[in-house]
């Protein structure tokens, strides 16, 4: 018989400690060799820390969200045989936050048989307005005086359906506090990081993107039953590839400790995802050596891996240039913050059909903003105002999407 001290792994790229997001197991558990222990997040992903020997748990080594250093003990497990033989320690259980207990109702107190009930004029007031008889209410209050409290504990246990001004204008009270931790909390100190370092500025464009939706529609129905299913996003990291060679300080990556910016000429795009979790960034690597429909087929891997949680973390990391798109929910146009260490993000707005100017008469095209912001550090704004309108212009011309 032994213990087994399981530590925090070298989880590599310089990470330095790691935030525990899950326990998979407790004291006391029994564990089999390689079953998952812990979940534990880096900057970038979730990792798994499995188990190296058989048997059973006898102390974990830290909490839900908290901090834990690399190489730091991370659980305790006894072992039959094997493992770090070592002087017994007894199993100590983690500490973990109860759950809140539901609000007991306020504690009723029986007025005085006669004479008017006693409640504060807003009290009374309330009860009028719900249509409630307050010698029906038994109050709280020491003295026996009815609070708002009262008013809902009544709301909720008389019989019948509640008035419709009842349900209508019952007071909430109710509050929850939610710990921000796992993927939440590195989107959060990501977000505050990319604020505070990097001067923002956004450049608002928009685009007529009547011709390449129906470009888009055509192909889709003339390949659809053969080739991935085209979405603008495919379409819009082709123009973004074809005007990068010519903006190489858009493409890029700004240390600003050290005062170098890497210009990439390999185009790494982010496509930013929303999950279940938070928002999530896995990159499709080498757009630049892809074509619309395998471009289209990674994005659709990359964004099912990011919302089921099984993107690595080579797949969330290594972009040079992000796009952001909230799809039909886009608004008009929006701010979105760069991915530090890049230096440009293209958001996509949504697609709206508008009256428009057209050869002298008003016509209705599909319209739609491209909401960008640079890092006025190594970006000038006429630079990024270059940029987005030739990717302006290949959008809106989609026959240069094919041409080199």
């Amino acid at each position: 018989m032994g213990t087994l001290t399981i530590k925090v792994p070298d989880l590599g790229e310089g990470i330095a400690e790691v935030e525990l997001v899950a326990w998979r197991v407790q004291p006391g558990d029994t564990v089999a060799e390689d079953q998952v222990l812990a979940d534990v997040m880096t900057d970038k992903a979730t990792v798994e820390i499995p188990s190296p020997a058989a048997g059973r748990v006898l102390a974990l080594g830290g909490e839900v969200g908290q901090q834990i250093a690399v190489g730091a003990e991370l659980i305790r497990i006894d072992v039959a045989d094997g493992g770090e033989a070592q002087e017994a320690v007894p199993a100590v259980p983690a500490v973990s936050a109860p759950a809140p207990a539901a609000m007991p109702a306020p504690a009723e107190r029986a007025r005085p048989s006669a004479g008017k009930p006693l409640a504060a004029p807003a009290v009374r007031h309330r009860a009028t307005v719900l249509g409630i008889d307050l010698r029906q209410v038994s109050g709280s209050s020491a003295d026996g005086r009815i609070l708002h409290e009262d008013l809902d504990a009544w709301l909720l246990r008389r019989p019948g359906p509640p008035t419709p001004d009842a349900a209508r204008y019952a007071e909430r009270h109710d509050e929850e506090a939610v710990p921000v931790t796992g993927v939440r909390r590195r989107i959060a100190q990501r977000m505050q990081d990319a604020m505070r370092r990097i001067p923002h500025f956004t450049y608002v464009e928009e685009v007529d993107v009547t011709e390449l939706e129906l470009l888009r529609a055509r192909i889709n129905e003339r390949w659809g039953g053969e080739r991935a299913h085209l979405t603008l996003l495919p379409l819009l990291v082709r123009a973004v590839v074809l005007a990068v060679p010519r903006f190489p300080q858009i493409n890029a990556r700004f240390d600003d400790e050290a005062g170098v910016l890497t210009r990439h000429g390999a185009v790494h795009v982010g496509i930013a995802t929303q999950t279940a979790a938070g928002l999530m960034v896995p990159v499709l690597r080498h757009a630049e050596a892809r074509d619309l429909w395998s471009s289209a087929t990674e994005i659709a891997r990359l964004a099912d891996a990011a919302r089921a949680g099984r993107a690595t973390r080579d797949e969330l990391s290594g972009s040079t240039l992000t796009v952001t798109s909230l799809g039909a929910l886009g608004g008009i146009a929006s701010t979105p913050i760069i991915n530090t260490p890049e230096v440009a993000i293209v958001g996509v707005n949504r697609i709206v059909q508008r009256p428009v100017m057209l050869g002298g008469a008003v016509v209705a095209r599909r319209m739609m903003n491209l909401s960008s912001s640079f890092d006025h550090r190594v970006v000038d704004g006429q630079l990024a105002a270059e940029f987005v309108q030739a990717v302006r212009a290949s959008l809106e011309c989609p026959a240069l999407l094919f041409v080199e």
